[in-house]
């Protein structure tokens, strides 16, 4: 017993030795950090790079995100006349759904032929989240797909208050920022027309928006990509991503992680990539980690979610229709402040 003792120290104290003081290591231990910063558990980066590095990274990123926020999007979209519709959506799906697989990851990619028939879901009642599997089910949608971000004290949340604002069917539904100011939106306009960058409301009903949440950073504008190498990617994780073709046709990748085994996760860069292989021009990440997850319609879960918990109460979700026109989502944020809204309280 004693030896084996001793054996663990000494491989203990090697590994140690490797990951603070030899390149390769250094470089995983900045791996591992930058996974840590995209997870609920942001704080423990500091125990392998340090309160300071961790402070200087965050900010760093955020720096770059906020500058592929700012590029003006130029990319336009062919889609259908709508007296050719039929005839075209009867010789393609409304979706289709293929798994997608690379060295540390394993997911899907959702496509959606028409981005016209897409609409962001929100609970049902005030006061708490909903998971996306009820959402579909509820609503009669053939696929859903988390959405953006929300408040999470103590990564215990209830899923219920957004961050930054909620657009659904060309109204607003929750303001979180200042009157003026901008935020990083990912969403669609009427005509379907993918919309992702940094706007403020006022820009962004001049452009139309139909439906929007809160995320960033852009992945790619104007058919190119803006993460340069895996280096720049922020770690490993579980992620979710929406992109757009040409031909309007919208791209969500669904990739699972935190499941040795299975998944552990992929970098922004591993989606960009997967986004550019399938023609997106332009794509955006949206909220991932134990978030990520994609319904297909009856509320059946395709992935495998990463939350110990299991799927997660949210705030909101890209849902599909056949029919849009005959959904009915009520603002449930309607007469509510956000500084009265506690997203602790279950």
């Amino acid at each position: 017993m004693s030896r084996l003792i001793i054996a663990m120290m000494l491989i203990g104290t090697a590994a140690l030795f490797w990951l603070f003081f030899t390149p390769s290591g250094n470089n995983m231990r900045y791996l591992m950090a930058d996974t840590l910063i995209t997870t609920q558990h942001r704080h423990w980066a500091k125990y392998i790079i340090g309160q300071a590095e961790l402070d200087k990274r965050v900010a760093a990123y955020q720096a770059q995100f906020e500058e592929m926020g700012t590029e003006k999007d130029t990319h336009t979209i062919d889609l259908p006349d709508p007296e050719d519709q039929e005839d075209t959506q009867a010789e393609k799906p409304l979706i289709e759904i293929e798994e997608v697989s690379g060295k540390s990851y394993h997911g899907y990619v959702l496509t959606v032929n028409d981005p016209t028939k897409i609409r962001l879901g929100v609970p049902a009642k005030r006061g708490k989240g909903e998971k996306v599997s009820s959402m579909v089910a509820r609503t009669g949608a053939i696929a859903g797909v988390n959405g953006g971000g929300f408040a999470d004290p103590n990564w215990k949340g209830n899923g219920f208050k957004p961050i930054g604002v909620v657009i659904s069917q060309g109204k607003l539904y929750y303001n979180g920022i200042s009157s003026g100011a901008s935020t990083q939106i990912v969403g669609l306009d009427k005509k379907g027309k993918m919309i992702a960058g940094k706007y403020t409301l006022e820009e962004l009903n001049k452009l139309g928006i139909q439906e929007a949440v809160t995320f960033q950073p852009r992945i790619i504008v104007n058919g190119k990509g803006q993460i340069r190498s895996q280096k720049e990617g922020w770690g490993i994780a579980p992620r979710t991503a929406m992109g757009q073709r040409e031909d309007g046709a919208i791209l969500f990748v669904v990739i699972d992680g935190r499941q040795p085994g299975y998944s552990i996760g992929a970098s922004l860069y591993d989606v960009q990539q997967i986004m550019l292989e399938r023609g997106a021009v332009i794509a955006a990440n949206l909220d991932g980690g134990s978030s990520t997850v994609l319904v297909k319609e009856g509320g059946e879960i395709v992935n495998k979610p990463s939350s110990e918990y299991g799927e997660r109460y949210l705030p909101t979700a890209f849902l599909v229709f056949e029919d849009p026109s005959k959904v009915n989502i009520p603002n449930i944020w309607e007469g509510l402040r956000p500084q009265d809204i506690d997203p602790g309280k279950k």
